[in-house]
């Protein structure tokens, strides 16, 4: 019979273990509501040396912010391959992902959790949101944008963060017809902003050469025509 040996693990190596701990618990509720004897407990060390790796709760949840973030910011890195509306789709898909299985450390990430306040964290959120509109311009071959498309994006991504902190609350609307409705959420936004500048209307048209007809940015086209069809007697 052979005695199971326990490893010591290095500091680093010891840290990241934590932070992976507190991320499994923020995912099923709210950082508020972890305590750090909670996270040691996980972790299968005591409460005096999480303290000797972090100097208190605020830290260790800025570590597991900060993977966290880097994490979501990721959701949104997509090949520039193939139709607009189907890589922004894709994007949907895995932010969602995202959402659905770190909730309650999705909605403290965006808005502060316990750490409300903290310039460490108010960073950690606006480079998820910068890294999604590098990424989104991207996805336009656009570096340089007009005002109004830079509006347009940073107001798209703030969209998408509250409607998923919002769906988050309930779940009332399927998730797949949410993820499919922000990329008409988009489409509709760029239209707009398209109307009343003739810059921003060459880019989206330029975006949108080779939507397939069965896309989601032609699906929006076919509904909205629908909204327009006289009722039937």
């Amino acid at each position: 019979m052979t005695t199971g040996v326990r490893r010591r693990m290095g500091v680093e190596e010891r840290r990241q273990q934590l932070i992976g701990v507190a991320l499994e618990l923020f995912s099923r509720r709210s950082p508020d509501e972890v305590s750090i004897d909670e996270i040691a407990s996980a972790a299968g060390i005591s409460r005096p040396l999480v303290y000797h790796y972090f100097p208190g709760k605020l830290s260790l949840y800025e570590a597991a912010l900060q993977r966290a973030s880097d994490d979501l910011a990721g959701r949104f890195v997509e090949p520039r391959e193939g139709p607009l509306g189907a890589r922004l789709l894709r994007v949907m898909r895995r932010f969602f992902d995202f959402v659905d299985d770190h909730g309650p450390g999705f909605a403290a990430l965006m808005r502060g959790g316990p750490a409300v306040g903290s310039s460490t964290t108010n960073a950690l959120v606006d480079a998820v949101r910068q890294a999604a509109y590098v990424q989104i311009l991207s996805h336009l071959d656009v570096e340089d944008p007009p005002a109004r498309l830079e509006l347009v994006v940073r107001s798209w991504i703030s969209l998408v963060e509250s409607t998923a902190l919002i769906w988050l609350d309930g779940r009332r609307i399927e998730r797949g017809e949410l993820e499919v409705q922000l990329v008409h959420d988009f489409a509709a936004l760029s239209a707009v902003a398209a109307a009343y500048d003739p810059e921003v209307a060459g880019l989206l048209r330029k975006g949108l050469r080779g939507e397939p007809g069965d896309g989601p940015f032609t699906d929006l086209v076919v509904r909205l025509l629908a909204l327009a069809e006289p009722p039937t007697a």
